[in-house]
């Protein structure tokens, strides 16, 4: 019956429906969400219900699934009474025989209703896949909900803990992998446009690698995937790198990995970070295929830096530019080679300040407001080099005037890196970063 049900969930995955939420419906959810938590009838009977369930949410519209949504999150929370209880006996029994048993209440009293139906709907084929869209869609409600906060923090945990990286698999994608995964890799690229299958195939080819983690519950959806370049030296310009007619590099011969895309695909495990753990063993495995690799580092983006730049427009004028955001966004400056040569000293030197001054004001302060500098340096790199022009297509002028940064993985300095940055906030830089960051009128 389960199956039967999940064939009719599955072939409606993906598609809005048409149905809102009217009282009648809200109440028969409730009622159904309920036994279902209670797993009334054994096991197999609340499965059935929640691929019921399951199907029923997919058919809704956006009024409909917040309606749902909402019920979940604010209907089906702990038993404040049990709570108060149970808290009442654990600190009465503290220190004695009982305690261990009144600390076992509590925790059966602190968890939820949401956690039970979050853990029947994961038990139904596709259930994983269900959730982590789920969520996608609840992020998307959550600013103008706030009463879906709960449901949220809930099921971002679950969700840490079903997608701990003990349990991922790092996979490597070649051309001869199955049609419909190498279509997943062109629908969820974020960072730079795969345009053709022709695009596709050269950065799969003998000299690139493309590695993904996958869930076992999700075998032919990547979680995250990384593009890598096998060179003989540190990459500055993007559109050169991914030339579809350039020469095949001797993989033999390479002695530096570029990493030069890392792509997220699944908006539903926002705040469930395995990003870190992707390139380390990426790092393991190539260095397995390829003893002569020393040197890694990546190609990436600055993708706040034009937004930094028009919110300062002081920066500009501070570099004597006489071009404002929106002229230095066209590129048109570039034709010129004794302009462009001035103009991208003058960015390296801004790009430089950005990554290393502008915070993105919260928490202590300290970190960097560039997500992927974030994200990059958290991880251990350094800040090695500011590439100018590094990518002039529009998306890369529009947010970044074109700039692109080397961050370098030193495998000797990572921890060392890693613990100043996160007990210090301490950004490592490169000493030619260091110059380019160093105010004009600095004498040091």
């Amino acid at each position: 019956m389960v199956e039967g049900l999940v064939q009719r969930l599955k072939a409606i995955v993906g598609a809005r429906g048409t149905a809102g939420a009217q009282p009648r419906q809200v109440d028969e959810w409730r009622r159904q969400l309920r036994e279902c938590a209670e797993a009334r009838g054994g096991e197999v009977s609340a499965r059935t219900r929640a691929a019921a369930l399951a199907q029923t949410y997919l058919g809704l519209d956006d009024i409909g699934r917040k309606a749902f949504l909402k019920l979940i999150s604010l209907e089906f929370g702990p038993d404040a009474a049990r709570v108060a209880t149970a808290h009442e006996a654990y600190q009465a029994a503290v220190g004695g025989d009982g305690q261990w048993d009144a600390e076992a209440e509590l925790r059966a009293a602190l968890r939820s209703a949401r956690i039970r139906i979050l853990t029947q709907f994961n038990a139904i084929p596709q259930g994983v896949k269900f959730l982590v869209d789920l969520r996608a869609d609840l992020l998307l409600y959550l600013d103008a909900e706030p009463g879906l906060a709960p449901l949220d923090r809930e099921l971002e945990s679950r969700l840490a803990a079903w997608f701990d990286v003990g349990f991922l698999e790092l996979q490597r994608i070649t051309w001869n992998s199955p049609a419909a995964l190498l279509e997943k890799l062109i629908e969820y690229e974020a960072v730079h446009a795969i345009r053709s299958w022709a695009d596709l195939k050269n950065r799969l080819d003998s000299d690139r690698r493309l590695y993904a983690f996958f869930h076992p519950r999700m075998p032919m959806e990547p979680l995250i995937f990384v593009e890598v370049a096998l060179t003989d030296s540190l990459a500055d310009n993007i559109q050169a790198l991914l030339d579809e007619q350039a020469p095949v590099f001797d993989a033999r011969r390479a002695d530096t990995a570029i990493f030069y895309s890392i792509s997220n695909t699944q908006a539903g495990l926002r705040g469930v970070s395995f990003g870190n753990f992707l390139l380390k063993r990426v790092i393991d495995d190539l260095q397995r295929d390829f003893p002569k690799l020393c040197h890694f580092a990546t190609l990436s983006p600055l993708p706040g830096f034009a937004a930094w730049v028009r919110k300062n427009p002081g920066e500009l004028v501070a570099e004597a530019l006489d071009l404002d955001a929106a002229a230095l966004a066209t590129g048109a400056w570039a034709a010129d080679a004794t302009a462009a040569r001035r103009i991208n000293e003058a960015l390296a030197e801004l790009a430089a300040r950005y990554l290393t001054l502008a915070k993105a004001g919260r928490g202590d302060g300290r970190l960097p407001l560039d997500p992927v500098a974030r994200f990059h340096l958290g991880n251990g790199a350094s800040i090695e080099r500011i590439n100018p022009l590094g990518d002039n297509s529009a998306k890369g002028l529009q947010q970044s005037f074109g700039v692109m940064v080397n961050y370098l993985y030193d495998l000797d300095e990572l921890e060392q890196n890693v613990e100043n940055f996160a007990c210090e906030g301490t950004i490592a830089t490169s000493a030619a970063v260091r110059r380019l960051a160093r105010p004009k009128n600095s004498s040091t």
